[in-house]
């Protein structure tokens, strides 16, 4: 029956409210073919399901569907035996519910585009229903007690005669008509990001109100200083006065920045769990279709991310979840000889910290063969015998990501065709991500995404090293503490600090990042307490300067897998800082400070210069030290021993043909081979650096573009032939 064409705008926003109802059906339905749910979670879940599908039931009715409205009556009429004796709900008759409720749906959408009138009468596609429907001796065997005709009364309420006509859409009341109506404007994702760039300027401009807050402060502070207080008092009043002004338009103009951003986010952003609980009906219906159990837990589904991340996203994590099920999880009887749960279980983590988003998807099977992993990829051609013995065991882990590969040895619908994640990875990669890979024989898997989110501004703590200031994502900061005597146990590698029946280990963030050499806190240091995944480290700093609403952008492609930094904002006065990685802050300190064979000297008085050089030689296994001055080059010489010097030109105080100079005159360091680095690249600039005694001369967009590394490796290798 065609919807009346008056009706017709309305219909389109049915289908979209319809299609949330439903999902919320789904999810109840899940939950009440598990075990160990009791009676009053139960008859809850009822008529909570009840309330829903008489929802559906009303709403079309009122739209004039009448076969929507038919098809949600029988569904009713199916619940009702078990909704008038709670129980746990036979797997046939939640089989029959699905499937009614994806009939409803389909036939939804047809009406909203329009074809409702090219649909066939509904009383065929019920009657499939009744005939897929198991006998009842079948249902008990299935997961229904013993004697439960529930799958056969769901089938007979089914196949009833339809109930008699709703209402005419004419006698519906406005009220339900509104509610389905979906008023709203159309705009391009051009303009919202527009907006959201606007919305950015008026944050950097409040960033400028607080500043410029803090320079009155400081011109009424310095005119009191000068003893002048009669002769200044008036100008200290103005001032004063103006200062008090500018931070009370600062706070407002703050407001309206926060609204604002809390409005775009609510407009461009949807939760996770819109893209993660329909999921849950995908993991059932493919482990019945392989004979499995499974059940997927969500942590974190109330983060709210850009939907045209979701929507690209959403392809990567069904591959992720497929492939758990049907590689990862065992039969249900190999599950109970190894002492595990019958029921599989798979777990979907989502986290934001900064900039960064971070997904998890873990299971709980086999693991991965690595044996069977060279095996397999060897025979189907993906790497040769030769270089799988030369591989360790994580590179083996990341053959299953080449293309082609899969343990399948027969094509299903599931699996065997060579495509899966490698599709993933490309599509990780596509969103300028990464994802990686654990697995421990006999307990699992993890498949860990890192992508980076580009909305709106996130509340960054600025702490200070020596001259530097560094930021940090305050969701991973979970505490601040002066450093006490009596809660810090220092041994002779390592400090750890006592905190909530906890020793957490030490990390001096300067030493960390390669500023200075390891020392253990002093007394009244403060120390952050950084969590990140499951992990925490008490952070030695030198100073906490203050949080801060920052906009992080990520870092150029040249330096983006650099796993220190995660981005970099802007300051008031239009400084750059430096975002860390809370991941890479709590990570394994012992692995991954590993001695190399060549180290480097790295000396800007720009903290951006420094970061990008370091990235690179890092890349390339050199370790990296870093000075801010010529001055403080020497110190480290003085102590330290490197390979290589990487040197600014322009420097203040001593630049970088005064530093050549000074090394030239030093036995130990007469031979160092030093590079200089400038943003001049003219031919004299270069003439005069390499006439200073320099190795090697690049330009800073020359060290942008990656050549940075091949110089140091072709100056070492000179100095190396000439010595």
């Amino acid at each position: 029956m065609p919807v009346d064409p008056l009706l017709q705008g309305l219909v389109a926003g049915f289908a979209v409210e319809a299609q949330e109802v439903v999902q919320k059906v789904t999810m109840d339905l899940l939950e009440l073919e598990r075990d160990g749910l009791e009676t009053d979670a139960l008859a809850k879940l009822y008529v909570r399901l009840g309330r829903h599908l008489h929802t559906l039931k009303g709403s079309a009715a009122s739209l004039g569907m009448q076969d929507l409205s038919d098809i949600a009556h029988k569904l009713e009429d199916a619940l009702a035996p078990l909704k008038a004796n709670p129980q746990k709900m036979p797997r046939p008759v939640v089989d029959i519910l699905l499937h009614g409720l994806d009939l409803f749906m389909l036939r939804a959408q047809a009406h909203a585009d329009g074809r409702g009138d090219a649909l066939p009468d509904p009383a065929a596609a019920l009657a499939q229903l009744v005939a897929d429907a198991p006998p009842p001796e079948e249902a008990a065997a299935m997961g229904a007690p013993a004697g439960n005709t529930a799958a056969a009364e769901a089938a007979a309420a089914i196949a009833s005669p339809p109930p008699s006509p709703s209402p005419s859409p004419a006698a519906a009341e406005p009220e339900a008509l509104a509610e389905s109506a979906d008023s709203g404007w159309r705009v391009s994702a051009r303009q919202v990001t527009s907006l959201m760039r606007e919305v950015e300027r008026l944050r950097e401009v409040r960033l400028r109100f607080e500043e410029r807050g803090r320079e009155l402060d400081r011109v009424v502070t310095l005119l009191a200083k000068q003893g002048l207080l009669a002769e200044t008092a008036e100008a200290r009043s103005l001032l004063a006065g103006t200062a008090r002004t500018l931070r009370t338009d600062g706070e407002e103009t703050g407001d309206i920045v926060e609204a604002l951003e809390e409005g775009l986010k609510a407009i461009t952003t949807r939760p996770v769990r819109t893209i993660l609980d329909p999921l849950q009906r995908m993991v059932r219906d493919l482990s019945r279709q392989l004979g499995k159990e499974a059940r997927l837990s969500v942590v974190g589904s109330e983060v709210s991310l850009d939907r045209r991340l979701l929507e690209k996203l959403q392809g990567a994590l069904v591959h992720l979840l497929r492939n758990a099920v049907d590689h990862g999880l065992e039969m249900p009887v190999q599950r109970e000889r190894a002492g595990k749960h019958h029921e599989g279980a798979l777990t979907m983590r989502v986290e934001q910290q900064g900039n960064l988003l971070y997904l998890e998807c873990a299971d709980d099977g086999a693991g991965i063969d690595l044996d069977r992993v060279r095996k397999v990829a060897e025979q189907r051609g993906v790497v040769t015998a030769e270089e799988t013995a030369r591989l360790n065991d994580n590179q083996v882990r990341d053959l299953i990501f080449r293309a082609g590969f899969s343990t399948r040895t027969d094509v299903t619908d599931t699996s065997g065709r060579g495509v899966g994640l490698d599709a993933v990875r490309a599509s990780v990669e596509a969103l300028q991500g990464r994802i990686e890979v654990a697995s421990t024989p006999g307990q699992g898997t993890r498949f860990m995404l890192t992508l980076p989110v580009d909305l709106g501004s996130s509340p960054v703590l600025v702490v200070r090293v020596l001259e530097q200031l560094v930021g940090l994502p305050m969701l991973a900061v979970e505490a601040t503490q002066l450093a006490r005597a009596d809660a810090l146990r220092l041994g002779k590698r390592r400090a750890h600090m006592e905190y909530q029946g906890q020793l957490l280990p030490v990390v001096d963030l300067g030493a960390r990042l390669g500023l200075r050499a390891l020392t253990p806190p002093a007394e009244g240091q403060p120390l952050l307490i950084v969590q990140s995944g499951g992990k925490r480290v008490a952070l030695a700093v030198d100073a906490v300067v203050g949080d801060r609403d920052l906009v992080i952008r990520p870092l150029p492609s040249e330096v983006r897998d650099v796993p220190a930094w995660q981005g970099a904002a802007t300051l008031s006065r239009g400084e750059l800082l430096l975002i860390c990685r809370p991941d890479w802050l709590v990570s394994d300190t012992e692995k991954t400070q590993v001695v190399a064979q060549r180290r480097a000297l790295v000396v800007d008085d720009s903290l951006t210069a420094r970061a990008l050089h370091r990235a690179m030689l890092e890349a390339g296994g050199f370790t990296v030290h870093l000075a801010a001055s010529g001055a403080r080059a020497l110190d480290r010489l003085q102590t330290d021993t490197y390979d290589v010097v990487i040197c600014d030109l322009d420097m203040e105080e001593m630049d970088g043909t005064q530093l050549i100079a000074k090394l030239r005159e030093r036995r130990e360091t007469a031979a160092l081979p030093v590079i200089l680095v400038s943003a001049h690249d003219s031919a004299a600039a270069r003439e005069r650096g390499l006439a200073a005694g320099a190795d090697g001369y690049l330009s800073k967009r020359e060290c942008a573009a990656g050549r940075l590394l091949a110089e140091v490796l072709d100056v070492m290798s000179r100095r190396g032939n000439r010595a």
